[in-house]
C-alpha cells in the first residue's frame, strides 16, 4: 500500500476513535464509529487475498448492522426524551437496542461469532489493531451508558463471554483464533465490573491492551500463526520463547504477574457488592483460558522440534529486530503487580 494512503487511513482510524471517545453527543459518537469502521476495512486487506477480502466483508456487515441498530435506538430515545446526550437514555427499549449494538461492536457474546473469523483472515498486525485499538470506542460509549444499562443483562452477557472465550479456544491450533477467544473472555471481565466500579474496568482494559499488544509483538518477528510454528521458537530464539511463556502466564492471570491484578480486584469488588455466585463462576471459567494458554506454553518452551543431529539449538540465531517499545510493553505486562497498593488506593 502507498505510504501516503496508509498514513491517511491510520489518521482516520485514530481520529474516529478520538471523536467517539471525547463525545457526549450521539451524533459525533456515531460518526466516529463510522470513520473507525471504514478506516479499518483497508487495514484488514493489507495483504490482498480472498481470505482477507472475506474477513473484511464479514467485518463490514457486522459493524454496519450494529451501527444501524445504534442509530435506530438513538432516534427512538430522541422521540421519547428530546435528548441527544449519551448519558440520558429514558426509554428501556432504546437502552436494550443500544446495549446490543455496542456489544456487537465489542465482540461480546452472544454476538461474538465474527471476532475469530475476522481475526483469522488477516495478518498479525491488522489482527492486533482489531483486538486492541478497535475496542476503545465502543467501551467508551458503554462507560457513559453504564447508569442506564440493565446490570443483570450485562452480567449475563459477561459470564457467557467468559464461558465462550474459554471453551472456544480449547480445540484451536491457530494462534490468531486463540487470541480472538482470549479477547472475548477479557471483554467479559470488563463488562462484568463496569456497572459496579468503572475504574476497575479501565484498569482491566489497560492491562488487556498491554498484554495483547505484547503477545502480538512477540509473534510478529517469526510470523508465528499456528501452534506448530511455536515449536521452532526454542531452537531459533530461546529468549523469545521465555518471554512468550511469561506473557501467556500473565494473560492467564497467574500471580505474581500483571494479569492477576485486575482479576483479583474485580472478584474482590463483586464480593463487596454481595455477589458470590457470579465471581465464583467467572474465576472457574477463567481456568479454561488458562488451560489453552498452558497448551501454548507447552508447545513453546517444553518441546523441541525434531532434528537429524544431536544439536537441538542452532549455533547461529536469527538476527531479528523487535518492534519499537517491545521491552517496555513486556515489562509493564508482567511486572506491574508491586503497584497494586497504589492502584487500590486510586480505585
Amino acid at each position: 500500500m502507498n505510504p501516503a494512503t496508509l498514513s491517511i487511513i491510520m489518521l482516520t482510524l485514530f481520529s474516529g476513535t478520538m471523536i467517539t471517545t471525547l463525545s457526549s453527543h450521539w451524533l459525533p459518537a456515531w460518526m466516529g464509529l463510522e470513520m473507525n469502521m471504514f478506516a479499518m476495512i483497508p487495514i484488514l486487506m493489507l495483504k490482498h487475498n480472498p481470505r482477507s477480502t472475506e474477513a473484511a466483508t464479514k467485518y463490514f456487515l457486522v459493524q454496519t448492522t450494529a451501527s444501524a441498530l445504534l442509530m435506530m435506538a438513538v432516534m427512538i430515545n430522541f422521540m421519547y426524551s428530546g435528548q441527544w446526550t449519551i448519558m440520558k437514555i429514558s426509554n428501556p427499549l432504546a437502552a436494550h437496542i443500544m446495549t446490543i449494538s455496542i456489544t456487537m461492536k465489542m465482540g461480546l457474546a452472544p454476538f461474538h461469532f465474527w471476532v475469530p473469523e475476522v481475526t483469522q483472515g488477516t495478518p498479525l498486525l491488522p489482527g492486533m489493531i482489531l483486538l486492541t485499538w478497535q475496542k476503545l470506542a465502543p467501551i467508551t460509549i458503554m462507560y457513559q451508558m453504564m447508569t442506564t444499562i440493565n446490570p443483570t443483562l450485562l452480567l449475563t452477557m459477561a459470564v457467557l463471554s467468559i464461558m465462550i472465550g474459554g471453551w472456544g479456544g480449547l480445540n484451536q491450533t491457530q494462534l490468531r483464533k486463540i487470541m480472538a477467544y482470549s479477547s472475548i473472555a477479557h471483554m467479559g471481565w470488563m463488562t462484568a465490573i463496569i456497572t459496579y466500579n468503572p475504574t476497575l474496568m479501565t484498569l482491566n482494559l489497560m492491562i488487556y491492551l498491554l498484554t495483547t499488544t505484547s503477545m502480538f509483538l512477540l509473534l510478529m518477528p517469526q510470523s508465528s500463526t499456528t501452534t506448530l510454528a511455536l515449536t521452532h521458537t526454542w531452537n531459533t530464539m530461546p529468549l523469545l520463547a521465555t518471554l512468550m511463556t511469561t506473557m501467556l502466564l500473565s494473560m492467564g492471570g497467574l500471580p505474581p504477574l500483571s494479569g492477576f491484578l485486575p482479576k483479583w480486584m474485580i472478584i474482590q469488588e463483586m464480593t463487596k457488592n454481595n455477589l458470590i455466585v457470579m465471581p465464583t463462576m467467572m474465576a472457574t471459567l477463567a481456568l479454561l483460558n488458562l488451560y489453552f494458554y498452558m497448551r501454548l506454553i507447552y508447545s513453546t518452551s517444553l518441546t523441541l522440534f525434531p532434528t537429524t543431529n544431536n544439536t537441538k539449538i542452532k549455533w547461529k540465531f536469527k538476527l531479528t529486530t523487535p518492534p519499537p517499545l517491545t521491552p517496555t510493553l513486556i515489562t509493564l505486562s508482567t511486572m506491574i503487580i508491586p503497584l497494586s497498593p497504589m492502584l487500590y488506593i486510586l480505585k
